[in-house]
């Protein structure tokens, strides 16, 4: 299922922040674009979060950009892999973020973003302590945007592109059934990887998901966010 657009309900605030990070992200890889195969490999061990530098304290390619090995994990959320990584990462954030800003406020969804991505950058890190794989790319922080708006807009129409078998077809389906399938293949994928090395995971830091997923469930709370606006009628 790839959602196309929401339908929540009226919105207060223009998401400037979210249009912000989305800029960011697509201005950074288009940076990386500019570089050759051995370079990017370059960035991506400096600037991407590495779990064996945090539990071993063990370096691992170039010094981080910024100095501190803990700059990596905001570092890291700014960058990808390719472009479905991404495409895919870029149109959740589009298609969701927004909603949770007008909800959360301006500076208080920075916040939220960046906590829920240093969250899931720690559960990585906790899943995955001896990887010298470096991790990069926003799918942490947005998983916990979808947390936090599944709580907030469980029965949001999404419009979604719908594949069956070799067919597909556009139809609408709740938040809670996107959102949650989402979250449901990213716990089991979690629970699959379990003892196998990172080489054999796909490459998809599904821990991070459900970290996020679930702190920005929680955060959610934590920021009170305001209440919806009202419908005319």
């Amino acid at each position: 299922m790839i959602p196309l657009s929401d339908a929540p309900g009226p919105r207060r605030l223009k998401p400037i922040v979210n249009w912000l990070l989305i800029l960011v992200n697509v201005g950074v890889f288009l940076y990386e674009l500019s570089l050759g195969d051995r370079a990017l490999s370059q960035l991506f061990y400096a600037a991407g979060v590495v779990p064996v530098e945090f539990t071993r304290g063990q370096e691992v390619g170039p010094p981080p950009p910024f100095g501190p090995t803990w700059t990596t994990v905001l570092t890291s959320m700014f960058m990808h892999a390719g472009f479905l990584h991404i495409g895919s990462n870029m149109l959740y954030l589009f298609i969701f973020g927004d909603n949770v800003e007008d909800r959360l406020g301006h500076v208080r969804y920075l916040l939220f973003y960046v906590l829920t991505g240093t969250i899931a950058a720690a559960t990585h890190i906790a899943m995955n302590g001896n990887s010298a794989v470096p991790t990069v790319g926003a799918s942490g922080a947005i998983a916990g945007v979808l947390g936090a708006y599944l709580v907030l807009f469980p029965r949001a129409s999404v419009r979604t592109l719908l594949f069956i078998g070799p067919f597909f077809t556009v139809t609408r389906v709740s938040a809670f059934l996107l959102i949650g399938f989402w979250f449901v293949t990213q716990f089991f994928s979690g629970i699959a990887s379990l003892g196998a090395p990172s080489e054999a995971t796909g490459g998809v830091a599904v821990w991070a998901h459900v970290g996020g997923f679930v702190a920005g469930m929680v955060l959610l709370v934590v920021f009170r966010p305001r209440r919806a606006a009202a419908y005319a009628v």
